[in-house]
C-alpha cells in the first residue's frame, strides 16, 4: 500500500520560515520524481515545486521561486520543502505528490498523493 504523509505544516506570522517533509512508503522512492502542491480556500490546486528523481534539478511556481526550496533524501524515502520569508498568500493546504520517472507540474499525471498539511501565514 503507498502511503505519502506530509508533515510540518502549522501557523506561522509572515516573514518566518516553516519546512514540510513527507515521506514516502510502498513505493520505490527513487523511481519518483516528487511534486508539492497547495490548494487555498476556494481555489484550485497549483504547482508549487517538483524535483527529478536524482534530485539533480529542481523547479518551482514564479510564486515561491527564491523563497522555497524542494529537496530529497532517497535514503530516507523523504522529500523536503523548505519555505522562507512566507507570505499571508501562502496559506493553503500542502499536498505532495508521486509521479512515476518523469517530474511534471501538471497535477493530473501525479499518481499519488498525500493527505495534505495546512500551513497558515498570518499578516
Amino acid at each position: 500500500q503507498v502511503q505519502l504523509a506530509e508533515s510540518g505544516g502549522g501557523l506561522v506570522q509572515a516573514g518566518d520560515s516553516l519546512r514540510l517533509s513527507c515521506a514516502a512508503a510502498g513505493i520505490t522512492f527513487s523511481n519518483f520524481a516528487m511534486g508539492w502542491f497547495r490548494q487555498a480556500p476556494g481555489k484550485e490546486r497549483e504547482f508549487v515545486a517538483a524535483i527529478p528523481r536524482s534530485g539533480s534539478s529542481t523547479y518551482y511556481a514564479d510564486s515561491v521561486k527564491g523563497r522555497f526550496t524542494i529537496s530529497r533524501d532517497n535514503a530516507k524515502n523523504t522529500v523536503y520543502l523548505q519555505m522562507n520569508s512566507l507570505k499571508p498568500e501562502d496559506t493553503a493546504v500542502y499536498y505532495c505528490a508521486a509521479r512515476w520517472l518523469q517530474y511534471s507540474i501538471n497535477d493530473v499525471q501525479y499518481r499519488y498523493w498525500g493527505q495534505g498539511t495546512q500551513v497558515t501565514v498570518s499578516s
